[in-house]
């Protein structure tokens, strides 16, 4: 039996101000936000901080702030359990940190076209699981 709720916060600004913002403050907020991002996560100490940062590119780049949450009967936001450190390590030392790279630079281009945006701000959405198998 699969007790969950799901709960969706949307706390954006109206889309006429999202598009300004964006079009002003966000395409070259949001490539300076992507860039320090990812410059933390390659490196131990600041990779928390970084995988934060990526979690909030939509919100930086668009004022976009809706955030989808399923939480099972027992209080827990996933199903799926966290992979073991043992495997998100060696995954981000060997292949994480530049696949992340890339997909964070095709994720930016694609929010620079009008038709990309809506796919640009799904690739920011998967980055932290692109480079360390977080669950998302």
């Amino acid at each position: 039996m699969n007790n969950s709720t799901t709960y969706q916060q949307n706390s954006s600004p109206g889309c006429l101000l999202q598009i300004l913002y964006f079009l002003v403050i966000g395409w070259w907020l949001g490539g300076a936000w992507v860039i320090a991002a990812w410059l933390l996560m390659i490196t131990i100490v600041g990779l928390p901080v970084g995988a934060a940062m990526l979690n909030n590119v939509p919100q930086v780049m668009a004022l976009r702030g809706r955030r989808v949450v399923q939480v099972n009967a027992q209080g827990q936001t996933s199903n799926a359990p966290e992979l073991s450190l043992l495997i998100r390590a060696p995954y981000f030392l060997l292949i994480g940190w530049w696949l992340s790279g890339l997909w964070l630079s095709l994720a930016y281009a694609c929010a620079m076209s009008i038709i990309g945006l809506p796919i640009g701000f799904w690739m920011f959405d998967l980055a932290p699981g692109i480079a360390t198998l977080k669950r998302v």
